[in-house]
């Protein structure tokens, strides 16, 4: 029907057109940030999966720091432990010397002088041994949990005590050979239990690197599961903008063809 008051085709060319603009709108928009799911409306289900994947991967990505971290901590314990190694290893080569006859009293006062002294910088080197102030080497209790997930998710750290006190060296003398000899025994269990510390350290530091390794995995495998919610597939979605780009010019065409239909019935008036 040809009318004057109410133009049906313009207001159909209208509707049409705002629907292919509204699409191209969201493709410009899903193409611009990469995302499919931009607001809650794109895809509600969508966006509560998401939103909790991207949550798990924030606590994968932090688990992981947290376990270099201790990696580092125990890098430093280690490291203060190979230097009492060193001072161990240097008091029984001095008790070794000082236990034989071939040297005077006055001698093996001079060794024992160094003796102590080695003894004072043990146990100085196990106070200074300290991550972010926490003192990793004058103390055997004590426990620091290195935590990469849920409470059931983390490797306890125990302290340890290479002080000359903890090391049961520090009542120890070389000034006879006698004595010299007795402290023979001591420092081979002191040495003993320095390097049990090591070990149980660099074990602990081989555990969090593969827990390190392991949870960059799962973070990866996670975020390829967003992606595959969450992000936009860029070949189809520039398919769909070509599809709206040509809908929208070809609305803008008709709604410009429909607007002239009112004069064909003016025609008729005159």
């Amino acid at each position: 029907m040809l009318a004057i008051k109410n133009n049906i085709m313009a207001a159909n060319a209208a509707r049409h057109l705002s629907q292919s603009y509204d699409a191209l709108a969201q493709s410009v928009e899903r193409l611009s940030s990469g995302l499919r799911i931009n607001t809650a409306k794109d895809d509600a289900a969508g966006l509560a999966v998401r939103e909790l994947m991207r949550a798990d991967i924030a606590v994968l990505q932090q688990g992981a720091r947290n376990a270099q971290d201790g990696i580092s901590l125990l890098q430093t314990a280690e490291g203060g432990m190979q230097n009492i190694d060193n001072l161990l290893v240097r008091m029984k080569q001095l008790a070794e010397q000082a236990s034989t006859g071939t040297y005077s009293s006055a001698q093996r006062s001079i060794m024992d002088t160094e003796f102590d002294v080695l003894s004072e910088e043990i146990t100085r080197i196990a106070g200074s041994a300290k991550f972010n102030g926490t003192s990793l080497l004058n103390s055997a209790t004590g426990t620091i949990a290195v935590n990469f997930g849920t409470s059931s998710d983390q490797i306890s750290v125990s302290m340890k005590n290479m002080t000359a006190t903890g090391l049961a060296i520090n009542t120890l003398n070389i000034n006879t050979a006698a004595s010299a000899q007795a402290a023979l025994t001591t420092l081979d269990t002191a040495i003993g239990t320095a390097t049990t510390a090591r070990a149980d350290f660099g074990a602990k530091m081989n555990r969090l690197s593969t827990t390190v390794e392991v949870l960059g995995i799962q973070a990866e495998n996670l975020m390829t599961a967003e992606s595959r919610v969450s992000d936009v597939d860029t070949a189809t979605e520039m398919a769909a903008m070509t599809r709206n780009q040509v809908l929208a010019q070809a609305g803008v065409s008709m709604l410009a063809q429909a607007n002239t239909m009112p004069q064909m019935a003016l025609s008729l008036l005159r």
